[in-house]
């Protein structure tokens, strides 16, 4: 299927989620990613704010678990700048104060950012991905500006409450694809295209 397809299929399973469901899945995500990833080496982790009316995994888990046991590690998240459509990276602590943009969406009222080459590990939002760690987000393409501008050794993993498809049809050579996605169930490798 075609990214626009997916879309509309990933997006309407993600929304039709009880909160029981969203909460169950977004744990199981969080519990496999400290598993498996470890921080001690990162300094700036960039994670995205869930969009509540999308009902997006809750990465609140993973901040407050960073913050409690990693406090060497700086947080990150996005804020789009609609002049340049660019995705700008601001420091985020349990002190900060989010605003809503046009959107609705939570974003930092301060200015203090971080240049994404200095981005160590990514956790990005999408709605579909497949076993070539391709993925679908919802159509905008900032995240794809965004990792294009990462550093080769910057770890992109994707954070999904679905298992891949098998192809993602109209995924292009030229887009950033994920080192791994963490689901509910395991977390896929996108170089080995296993699954543990």
């Amino acid at each position: 299927m075609t990214k626009a397809e997916l879309r509309k299929i990933y997006l309407e399973k993600q929304k039709s989620m009880s909160p029981q469901e969203r909460r169950g899945k977004s744990e199981a995500i969080s519990n496999l990613f400290f598993d498996k990833f470890r921080l001690s080496r990162i300094k700036f982790l960039h994670c995205f704010v869930p969009i509540e009316k999308f009902n997006e995994i809750d990465t609140k888990l993973i901040f407050e678990r960073v913050w409690r046991e990693f406090p060497h590690v700086e947080t990150i998240v996005p804020r789009v700048n609609f002049e340049t459509n660019e995705i700008e990276n601001l420091k985020f602590s349990p002190e900060t104060v989010l605003t809503q943009n046009q959107w609705n969406i939570h974003e930092p009222s301060h200015n203090e950012r971080v240049e994404t080459k200095d981005i160590d590990l990514i956790l990005v939002p999408l709605l579909a991905f497949d076993a070539r760690g391709f993925r679908v987000g919802y159509g905008k393409g900032f995240y794809d500006r965004l990792l294009k501008n990462c550093r080769a050794d910057c770890l992109k993993i994707g954070l999904s409450y679905f298992a891949p498809v098998q192809e993602i049809e109209d995924a292009r050579e030229f887009d950033v694809k994920l080192d791994f996605c963490v689901t509910p169930e395991g977390i896929f490798n996108t170089k080995t295209q296993e699954t543990r």
